[in-house]
């Protein structure tokens, strides 16, 4: 069977109003595996899309893919660069990764029975972007180093004692730079409301998906207008220089995923 007639799928990016700003940017963008990104238009909307192979983006073949990490990323990072790009130019509405229909059609189905819900979500996200805000938590670095004279009275006392003293003082300092990092995040919020159109709080990152130090108990985005992202970032500046051992990061500006809601798409089954 030649790549002409393997059976494909349209899969999706994101969402646009229809025009010649999302067609030029779509002409200029590599999809998925390199397919060439174009544009499915219904009802004054355009979905940027591209084929894939439908022995593996349907349901078994993208279940596989969506558990091999190295190829997960691969697909999340070619995404997002569509939607990224394609935002430079106008107003784009992210879907889902690996959002699939079964073919052009149920594209622009899909756009024509959703229209009122995607034409509100466009225009309440146009000229804004995402930011990401993360608070750390790193209590080896908050535990001060012991001094002598406490060293010299810890090696006086019997081994299960000395145990028992190292965990107290763990538990203590454990409890106080969580208290101070989640008084760094109360104050970021309370730092950005005036520039911050809304505010979403996401499950914090763990493992591959938290690289920086300590562990991440704050993790939040905000939709902001895209002229405030520097009053965003001023606003933050310094806030966690005072409390040891917390670290916050701003992340962005990314494209609004955190605020978009789009449809659900065909399904892994349905496409098949």
């Amino acid at each position: 069977m030649s790549a002409d007639t393997v059976p494909q799928l349209s899969y999706v990016y994101g969402v646009g109003i229809a025009g010649e700003a999302l067609d030029r940017a779509a002409a200029l963008l590599p999809g998925v595996d390199g397919g060439r990104v174009r544009t499915v238009g219904a009802a004054g909307l355009a979905a940027l899309t591209s084929s894939v192979p439908a022995d593996t983006f349907a349901m078994e073949g993208l279940k596989a893919q969506l558990e091999d990490l190295a190829r997960l990323e691969t697909v999340a990072r070619t995404h997002d660069a569509v939607v990224e790009a394609a935002s430079a130019h106008t107003t784009v509405l992210p879907m889902r990764l690996a959002t699939v229909y079964h073919d052009d059609r149920r594209v622009a189905a899909m756009l024509t029975d959703r229209a009122a819900e995607l034409g509100a979500l466009l225009r309440q996200l146009a000229g804004h972007v995402e930011l990401g805000v993360k608070v750390y938590a790193d209590v080896r670095e908050a535990a001060a180093p012991a001094p002598a004279t406490a060293d010299e009275a810890a090696a006086e006392m019997s081994p299960g004692r000395a145990y028992l003293q190292h965990r107290r003082a763990e538990r203590r300092t454990h409890s106080d730079v969580h208290r101070a990092a989640a008084s760094v995040a109360a104050q970021a919020a309370a730092r950005v409301a005036g520039c911050a159109v809304l505010r979403m709080a996401h499950r914090p990152q763990r493992g591959e998906l938290a690289p920086a130090t300590g562990e991440n108990v704050v993790n939040e985005a905000y939709l902001v207008p895209a002229g405030r992202v520097e009053e965003f970032r001023t606003a933050l500046a310094g806030l966690d220089d005072e409390a040891p051992g917390v670290h916050l990061e701003i992340t962005g500006p990314w494209a609004p995923y955190s605020f978009a809601t789009p449809p659900e798409p065909d399904g892994p089954s349905d496409a098949q």
